[in-house]
């Protein structure tokens, strides 16, 4: 779901239109529905407002005077790193055992024994 400061891609005519960053959200009259102000990363720069519901905020489709449109979150490439870095740094520290703790040796001799 796009948030205030977020970039966004707006798809136009179901094909990549303009990149704009999320202004501000707030509440409209009608519950459900947001005044959302956009920052058209355009020359020169513009800004939009727009009515949306929370389920076109979070990337449903509809339509502005017939021409169907999408906002798409946009995710820097340093930020797709940084998050795999993360995950594989997770996953190595589980699968390393904890400082100090000793292997565990099991005895092919007591298992003879049984």
């Amino acid at each position: 779901m796009a948030t205030i400061h977020d970039l966004v891609l707006i798809h136009v005519d179901n094909k990549p239109g303009f990149y704009a960053r999320v202004e501000e959200i707030i509440p409209d009259f009608k519950p459900g529905w947001w005044q959302v102000k956009l920052l058209v990363l355009t020359f020169p720069l513009q800004v939009f407002s727009w009515i949306l519901d929370d389920y076109q905020i979070e990337g449903a489709d509809f339509t502005m005077g017939g021409t169907p449109l999408r906002l798409e979150d946009v995710v820097s490439p340093v930020e797709l790193e940084q998050v795999e870095k993360e995950t594989v740094e997770k996953e190595r520290l589980q699968n390393v055992r904890p400082e100090g703790g000793a292997p565990k040796v099991i005895s092919l001799q007591d298992r003879r024994k049984k």
